[in-house]
């Protein structure tokens, strides 16, 4: 084989090991957005709901959890349009399958976290605002049982998610470290 059709080879081989650009991009946007979401949740935590602190941070919170929703509607399409790569055969099966039941909870997850939080905030007789420039449609009407049940929900699910990202975080540092494959790579985009 000639050096250009080695490279070109090399190139086609990394494509089909790694996630597109728009997918990784996606991850590590989302990945970002729910490190700072969780962060504002604890920090609204500290204020008294009396405190107008708490007020600002909740804006916040809640704007970056419809962000992150929309964003994750657009990585499911996104996902649904462009195959990922497999995992490599060395990987037991066993393992494979943890890994996608664990992917698909995680996207489940990035629904359902923000819903709970967005009908939380109408059952409280709340509009959501995103970032100030205007606010998400109201589809219920204050509900005192349902505010009670969707914060519980929402934090529930919140722990939930801070839970299966460590594993997550874990199983890419053992694929990295211990196994020492590419798969991390993968999602870097090397």
């Amino acid at each position: 084989m000639s050096m250009p059709a080695q490279a070109l080879n090399a190139v086609s081989t990394a494509r089909s090991t790694s996630y597109t650009k728009v997918a990784i991009a996606m991850h590590w946007s989302i990945a970002i957005l729910i490190f700072l979401n969780v962060f504002l949740g604890f920090l609204m935590e500290t204020f008294p709901k009396s405190n107008p602190g708490h007020d600002q941070v909740l804006f916040y919170h809640a704007s970056f959890g419809s962000l992150i929703f929309g964003l994750a509607v657009f990585r499911l399409f996104w996902r649904s349009t462009h195959k990922p790569p497999a995992l490599p055969s060395h990987i037991p099966s066993w393992q494979q399958t943890i890994a996608h039941v664990l992917h698909w909870v995680l996207y489940t997850l990035m629904f359902v976290v923000p819903l709970t939080g967005y009908l939380h905030r109408m059952a409280g007789g709340h509009p959501v605002s995103f970032f100030g420039m205007g606010d998400l449609p109201v589809l219920i009407g204050k509900n005192e049982p349902l505010r009670l049940l969707t914060d519980t929900l929402h934090v529930t699910l919140v722990w939930v998610l801070c839970i299966l990202v460590v594993g997550h975080i874990g199983a890419a540092l053992k694929h990295r470290f211990i196994d020492r494959d590419r798969v991390i790579q993968r999602m870097l985009g090397v």
